[in-house]
């Protein structure tokens, strides 16, 4: 379904990019399967994960690589709306990086992560049996609330996954763009004359984690 791809392999997805991407897509499966079947010892662990590799990407957005930057993501309103109409042209695009609208599902899924797994951490439910690591220290009437918070924003999460496969698999079978597979390899053809972007090293992702796991596990253990 995808044409001979034009120009020359590019590295455009940096490992600690790619690494985050998969990794988060296990710990949502195992966090979604786990809740809904009760498993909250587990539930609880994965998703203080998810919150670690979420604040580590927020900080990666800001000194990482340049595909990974959130300045790459949020384009202006003219770029947008050529975006938009270039959709229904047959030709897989040449963006180093996330397209237009791309950057914005990104964004805006990082922050519903950050709000559901946020939540989480003061969530109770109705009878307390089940509780997040934080919610001694907020009122019930305020674990009750994220609660609901946590639930509602598990479905917001669902339909920006659901639209984000679509999203996928429009790019590969109607404009012969196959977008996952860079995110596998780092590499996708861009023109000749299309700049080539920085990458950071991994050890920075490293430190970067090691950070976002201080952060995390010190709030919680301040607050325990």
């Amino acid at each position: 379904m995808t044409n001979p791809a034009p120009g020359r392999p590019v590295r455009i997805w940096d490992r600690p990019t790619r690494v985050f991407h998969w990794v988060l897509v296990v710990l949502f499966v195992v966090c979604y399967v786990s809740g809904d079947r009760g498993r909250f010892d587990i539930h609880i662990l994965a998703g203080q994960a998810l919150l670690i590799l979420v604040v580590s990407r927020i900080i990666w957005g800001f000194v990482g690589s340049d595909t990974a930057r959130f300045r790459r993501f949020l384009r202006p309103p003219g770029e947008i709306m050529a975006h938009i109409r270039s959709l229904g042209e047959r030709r897989p695009g040449h963006d180093s990086g996330h397209n237009p609208l791309g950057g914005l599902s990104v964004v805006l899924m990082l922050f519903v992560l950050v709000v559901h797994t946020g939540s989480g951490l003061f969530a109770v439910d109705v009878d307390g049996w089940n509780e997040g690591p934080l919610s001694h220290v907020v009122s019930y009437e305020a674990a009750r609330n994220a609660s609901g918070v946590h639930a509602v924003t598990v479905d917001i999460l669902l339909v920006l996954v659901a639209l984000h496969v679509a999203a996928v698999g429009f790019h590969w079978l109607y404009k012969r763009d196959n977008l996952v597979l860079p995110m596998v390899t780092g590499r996708k053809h861009l023109p000749p004359e299309h700049d080539v972007p920085r990458l950071a090293p991994d050890l920075l992702a490293l430190v970067t984690l090691a950070v976002a796991a201080s952060v995390v596990l010190g709030l919680l253990e301040i607050a325990g």
